[in-house]
């Protein structure tokens, strides 16, 4: 992704209805400089370029960021909060069981083929959040084991992701 300069980012704000603060400019940034970041790292991104700056501001920005889909926020069960400025389309994410990390991954198949359900029971669906979880290329190729737990969810692979976390992902698009 190209980095994008102060103007973008004050433009995007003010786009989305939300005041250009030193905070949220340097919350964005922080997001926009690798995708799926915890809220830790954002915050000492931000601390490393402003200074001084509450807990509670960086949260309350990512918070105000993600309501208007400035960002999305992704909560794999079993792992921290991350933040992306991936938004507005329908990816999913892959996560390595052993390293942690996680990929962003098209559709598997047209534009938005998981928003067809086998039986929708009258919902009307808007968005789908897919997580495949597996081994990335370099733990698989050093041969390290993944780190699994198990779960109470039902998944259709042959091994579970782990446990769920009280707080599930839920986001709208707007």
């Amino acid at each position: 992704m190209a980095p994008s300069t102060p103007d973008d980012l004050a433009s995007k704000l003010r786009r989305n209805g939300l005041h250009v603060t030193a905070q949220r400019l340097a919350v964005l940034r922080a997001v926009t400089a690798g995708p799926h970041r915890t809220t830790e790292a954002i915050e000492r991104s931000v601390r490393t370029e402003i200074g001084a700056i509450s807990r509670q501001a960086v949260y309350d920005a990512l918070a105000v960021l993600t309501e208007r889909g400035v960002i999305r926020r992704i909560q794999p069960a079993g792992s921290p909060a991350r933040y992306e400025d991936r938004v507005g389309d329908n990816h999913h994410h892959l996560i390595c069981r052993t390293c942690g990390r996680v990929d962003d991954v098209d559709c598997a198949v047209d534009a938005v083929p998981c928003l067809t359900a086998a039986d929708d029971r009258g919902y009307e669906i808007d968005e789908a959040e897919v997580i495949y979880w597996g081994r990335c290329p370099e733990c698989a190729a050093a041969g390290r084991a993944p780190t699994t737990t198990t779960s109470t969810s039902t998944t259709t692979s042959t091994s579970k992701p782990p446990a769920a976390s009280s707080k599930e992902n839920r986001r709208v698009d707007q």
